[in-house]
């Protein structure tokens, strides 16, 4: 259910921005264990209206840099975001080149019944989808 927006600055062909988003998703799949069609992403490419500090943190940061911010549902152990953050940036780096230092992540938590998947219902309002109901917070 996480829905993914990608910003990058410059100009990617629709390839990269395709193989951009696939390993955003196969990080997902692996680290958190999202479900292999559960894929909503939008990519959108940026000029100057992309900003960022440089060297926040002590981290340089070059115009390589891509914002990641996920939302999805709460309920995920902090040890479960940390794999999140390294898979993601260890995809990206592997095979997209992009320096890990260029790799910002967020993400947005919200409650299961915040999420519409069509048909005006709150589908997993009442219960957890099966991938959820196995993970507990605090674990």
């Amino acid at each position: 259910m996480p829905f993914v927006r990608i910003s990058l600055k410059g100009n990617r062909s629709e390839k990269e921005r395709q193989s951009i988003g696939d390993c955003v998703h196969r990080a997902m799949v692996k680290a958190i264990g999202t479900p292999e069609g559960d894929r909503f992403q939008v990519i959108t490419e940026h000029g100057a209206d992309l900003i960022y500090d440089p060297d926040y943190l002590n981290i340089h940061r070059t115009d390589g840099i891509i914002i990641i911010q996920i939302t999805l549902a709460s309920g995920r152990t902090v040890e479960l975001k940390k794999a999140l953050f390294k898979t993601i940036a260890e995809f990206l780096a592997e095979e997209q080149g992009f320096r890990k230092e260029d790799v910002f992540i967020n993400l947005v938590e919200t409650a299961r019944e915040n999420w519409s998947f069509g048909n005006g219902i709150a589908q997993y309002a009442d219960a957890p989808p099966s991938h959820l109901a196995q993970q507990s917070v605090g674990q």
